[in-house]
């Protein structure tokens, strides 16, 4: 229970409601023991007093019961199934804003459908052991007690039969759910893994269809399909031996006690209703043990997602916040990075002491040939990850010692792969700033080349992108995208520059709209185009994780090192 006690946070402002639906759930099995007991007096009544008054009114006294327990049982289950909801509700919101605290290299390492699964599947599956479980038990904790007291009051002898079979119940509740967690943790793993394939079949569809690999694609999905369902069928294999071996025990002391107490019937001890009401009484006590076997199983299988959903929790941000880290102030994007090095895998440096610097408004181009380390360096500069070695510092202050959001606050990313999400195209240019008025933000889509085809739209701004932009061409997404950094206004850029997929007039406009969101700004760009590169302010040569040669285009022309090589391969690479 250590783990589920961790949901306690989550459980403590509903804490009231729950003990109010508890009182309720409670006063529902107390009524219905208070029902079973008159359903033995009238039984009495009926077949040996013949007393029709009496009977009258315990009749009406049993209705006005029943009323009275169908108004608890409404607000019962209304109540508890309104904290259940906000409760799993507040978790996901709890568990979505911790995803959001993870540096980038825990995205990395994970797949989108296994955090999917995790988020959703797993919660679900938790969701009625730490809400709905603890309420049922108390019903469940009444009915027993409370029955146990009424049998043991009526025939002493006769309850003895039942309860015997307790230990049994529980040993036999606890073999089979020690086998039930291990299989409901696989089944997660599974489904986990399920979700991923979809994932990644549905978001790379159109190279699933060129590449003809539909029917690779249909015989994994069948084969992990085929996994989940044979751990499936051998947890139902155990639920259905479990819940009839239950059962079994249960009526087992059924029969026991009608064999029992039908002889103390014959010998005029025991009156016919006491036996009626004995019998109800030790088949309502079915239920609580019954229901203990089946919570202690669902527990067991809970534990697995719960363990799964913590592990996330309790995995902590590789790049965060220091205690002395202070707000950054408006700043005019003076970059320094002094002997940086950095590694993904301690075993395979990929940056080995790495210095250069970018003063306010420069634009530096950052070139080399696959592999030398362009990406790395923009991830250390916007603090995607932290150098192994090295520092990084922005007008002369560490970035470990300014606080990450108002850091982000004053750059600006445009990824070569230009990322949209499935709203309007007013909704991701007010990405970069939701206080942005419209004014703004047809301001940024003409300064970015877009707002002449957005105008062409039918629904204009209100046009839907669909999923990561899938309704509008590329050249259109790196625009609106531009745009969005625009809205943000800030003082570092980081480009990627993406043309090269581009026919030559998306190429054009792309690069108008790029040169006009870096004026005034700090800008790195990893540079394919040969234009930008020749008016750089600064070129950063890269090879095999180190920085080779810095300097001007003319500068570098002159060295004839490796700048010199790749130029010259990229004019011989140019159309004529």
């Amino acid at each position: 229970m250590s783990t589920f006690s961790r949901f306690l946070p989550f459980l403590r402002p509903y804490l009231s409601r729950m003990a109010l639906s508890g009182l309720l759930v409670m006063g529902v099995a107390a009524i219905n023991l208070a029902l079973l007991r008159f359903a033995g007096n009238l039984w009495d009544i009926i077949t040996v007093q013949h007393d029709e008054p009496r009977m009258t009114n315990l009749i009406t006294v049993f209705l006005g019961l029943v009323v009275l327990q169908g108004l608890c049982s409404m607000g019962h289950s209304y109540l508890t199934a309104w904290i259940s909801q906000h409760i799993i509700a507040d978790f996901r919101r709890h568990l979505f804003a911790h995803l959001h605290t993870l540096s980038v290299s825990f995205f990395a390492r994970r797949r989108t459908g296994e955090l999917l699964s995790r988020l959703m599947n797993d919660v679900t599956v938790i969701q009625s052991v730490v809400t709905e479980t603890p309420i049922d038990s108390a019903k469940q904790l009444v009915t027993l007690v409370g029955g146990i007291a009424f049998l043991l009051t009526m025939n002493w002898r006769l309850c003895l039969l039942i309860l015997i079979l307790l230990p049994l119940l529980v040993l036999v509740a606890k073999l089979f759910g020690k086998r039930l967690k291990s299989l409901s943790t696989s089944i997660q793993d599974q489904t986990a893994a399920l979700s991923t394939l979809i994932e990644e079949v549905i978001s790379g569809i159109r190279i699933v269809k060129s590449f003809v690999q539909t029917e690779r694609e249909e015989t994994r999905f069948a084969a992990q399909v085929e996994q989940t369902l044979a751990l499936s069928m051998r947890r139902a294999g155990i639920m259905a031996v479990f819940t009839p071996v239950i059962i079994l025990l249960t009526f087992s002391a059924a029969g026991a006690v009608l064999w029992y107490g039908g002889r103390q019937v014959i010998d005029g001890s025991v009156s016919p209703g006491d036996l009626f009401a004995f019998v109800l009484f030790a088949g309502i006590l079915i239920g609580p043990f019954g229901s203990a076997a089946r919570v202690f199983a669902q527990i067991r299988e809970a534990q697995g997602a719960t363990q799964r959903v913590f592990e996330i929790l309790d995995t902590g941000a590789e790049v965060s916040d220091s205690p002395t880290a202070a707000p950054l102030s408006n700043v005019s994007g003076h970059i320094r990075v002094e002997r940086v090095s950095f590694a993904y895998d301690p075993r395979q440096p990929v940056l080995t002491d790495i210095s250069f610097e970018a003063k306010a408004g420069e634009l530096v181009a950052i070139v080399g040939p696959t592999g030398a380390g362009k990406t790395t360096v923009m991830n250390l500069l916007h603090r995607f990850y932290d150098p192994t070695e090295g520092h990084i510092t922005i007008d002369g202050q560490d970035l470990r010692q300014v606080t990450m959001d108002s850091w982000y606050r004053q750059i600006a990313l445009v990824p070569q792969e230009t990322i949209l999400f499935g709203g309007t195209i007013l909704d991701n240019i007010r990405y970069g700033d939701s206080t942005a008025t419209e004014e703004n933000v047809v301001a940024a889509s003409r300064a970015a080349h877009a707002h002449d085809f957005i105008m062409n739209f039918p629904d204009q701004y209100q046009t839907i992108v669909g999923e990561k932009g899938i309704n509008v061409s590329g050249g259109q997404r790196q625009r609106i995208a531009i745009a969005r950094a625009i809205v943000k206004n800030p003082r570092i850029l980081l480009l990627d520059e993406a043309t090269s997929a581009l026919d030559s007039e998306s190429e054009r406009l792309v690069q108008e709209a790029l040169e006009q969101l870096m004026k005034g700004r700090t800008t790195f760009v990893i540079a394919h185009r040969l234009t930008t590169i020749q008016r750089a302010d600064r070129i950063l040569v890269l090879n095999k994780g180190r920085l080779v040669e810095t300097g001007t285009h003319a500068e570098l022309m002159d060295r004839k090192g490796l700048y010199q090589y790749l130029y010259t391969l990229r004019l011989i690479e140019l159309p004529s």
